[in-house]
C-alpha cells in the first residue's frame, strides 16, 4: 500500500525534514509532485496551484498548512465542502512588519525619504526638508491581530497613542481603545496615521476607499501592509492626486507586481515597497514551530492546535 504524502512546496533544512519524518514515520515527504503522487497527498505545506483540481478531487487531502498568513488566494469554499483543514502562518511576521511600519513613519517624519532624494541630486536642503514628531501622534491600527498587537507594543514606547479597529470593537491588548469596523469612518478624522493590516475577505474588500480617504486629516498618513485588495486603488490614486491626505506607504497592491504604467510610481507623496514588509529573519525556524505543533496534534486526533483558519471567515 502506498504511503500517504506530506508535500512541502518549498525546500526546508534537513533538520526539519528529519523532525517531520520522526513525527510521521508512516508518511512520505516530497518537495516535488508527479501526476502519480497526487492521489496520495494528505498534507500540503503550501498550495501547488497547478495541481489544484487534482488535489481537490482526491479524498486523500485532509490538511493544508499555508506558508503565509493570508489565505484569500486559496480555494476556501472547496476546502469547506471537502472538510479540508487549513492553518496559516499568522504570527511569524509580527516583528518584521512592525519594524517596517515604524521605519516608514520615522523615514517620513524625520525627513529621511526626502533626504535620500536630495542626496541623489547633491542638494543641501536643510531649510526645505519636511519634518515632524512621531511622539504624540494618534495611530489607528485596522486589524488588531498578532501584527497589530506587536506594532502597538513596539510603537507605544515612542510616545504614540495607538487605537484599534476590529470586527466587533472587542478590547485588544495594548490599545488605548478599540472600535468596530463599521465605525471606522467616524474614528479616522481623529487619527494622524491609519495602518491597514487586514486579511483579504469579502467583508474587507475595498474597505479603504474614497469615503475613508476623504475623512483623513490633510496631514494624515496611510500605510497598507495587509492585503492589496482591501484598498480601492483608483480611489486611492484620486485621493492622493487631490492631496486629501499627506502621504501613503504601500507594500501590497491589488495587482502585483505593480504595473509600470500605474501612476502611483510617479507620486512624490507615495513610498512603494515591493511586498517586503513580511520578509523575516530565520523564517524556517519560526514557521516550523507552527507546522510541527500542528503535525503532532493532527496525527494524534486529526485536529490543529495552532492558527486553524475558520474557512467561512477566511482567517
Amino acid at each position: 500500500m502506498t504511503k500517504p504524502i506530506i508535500f512541502l512546496q518549498r525546500e526546508f533544512r534537513d533538520e526539519f525534514i528529519e523532525k517531520i519524518q520522526t513525527l510521521a514515520p508512516d508518511y512520505q515527504i516530497k518537495t516535488e509532485l508527479t501526476e502519480d503522487d497526487l492521489p496520495s497527498v494528505e498534507i500540503s505545506v503550501g498550495w501547488p496551484k497547478k495541481f489544484s483540481e487534482q488535489l481537490l478531487s482526491s479524498d486523500q487531502l485532509k490538511w493544508v498548512q499555508s506558508i503565509s498568513a493570508g489565505v484569500d488566494y486559496l480555494p476556501l469554499n472547496d476546502f469547506s465542502k471537502r472538510e479540508v483543514l487549513l492553518s496559516n502562518g499568522s504570527g511569524i511576521h509580527v516583528l518584521s512588519i512592525s519594524e517596517h511600519i515604524i521605519g516608514v513613519l520615522l523615514g517620513y517624519y524625520r525627513g529621511l525619504n526626502e533626504s535620500v532624494k536630495k542626496q541623489e541630486q547633491k542638494v543641501w536642503a536643510q531649510e526645505s526638508i519636511h519634518y515632524d514628531q512621531l511622539s504624540g501622534k494618534n495611530l489607528l491600527v485596522v486589524g488588531t491581530g498578532h501584527i497589530g498587537q506587536q506594532l502597538s507594543k513596539s510603537i507605544c514606547s515612542l510616545g504614540v497613542n495607538v487605537y484599534g479597529i476590529n470586527t466587533t470593537g472587542h478590547p485588544a491588548e495594548g490599545f488605548v481603545e478599540t472600535y468596530s469596523i463599521k465605525n471606522m469612518a467616524k474614528i479616522v478624522p481623529e487619527m494622524d496615521i491609519v495602518v491597514g493590516i487586514l486579511p483579504g475577505t469579502h467583508e474587507t474588500y475595498h474597505i479603504f476607499n474614497s469615503d475613508i480617504f476623504g475623512k483623513m486629516k490633510k496631514t494624515g498618513i496611510f500605510i497598507n501592509v495587509g492585503r492589496g485588495d482591501t484598498v480601492h486603488t483608483k480611489e486611492l490614486i484620486s485621493a492622493l492626486e487631490e492631496k486629501q491626505f499627506a502621504f501613503a506607504a504601500l507594500d501590497v497592491f491589488e495587482e502585483e507586481p505593480l504595473p509600470e504604467n500605474n501612476p502611483l510610481w510617479t507620486f512624490d507623496n507615495v513610498l512603494i515597497t515591493p511586498h517586503i514588509s513580511g520578509m523575516t529573519v530565520d523564517f524556517q525556524n519560526k514557521f516550523m514551530k507552527i507546522f510541527l505543533a500542528n503535525l503532532k496534534s493532527y496525527l494524534s486526533d486529526r485536529e490543529l492546535s495552532v492558527n486553524q483558519v475558520k474557512l467561512t471567515r477566511g482567517y
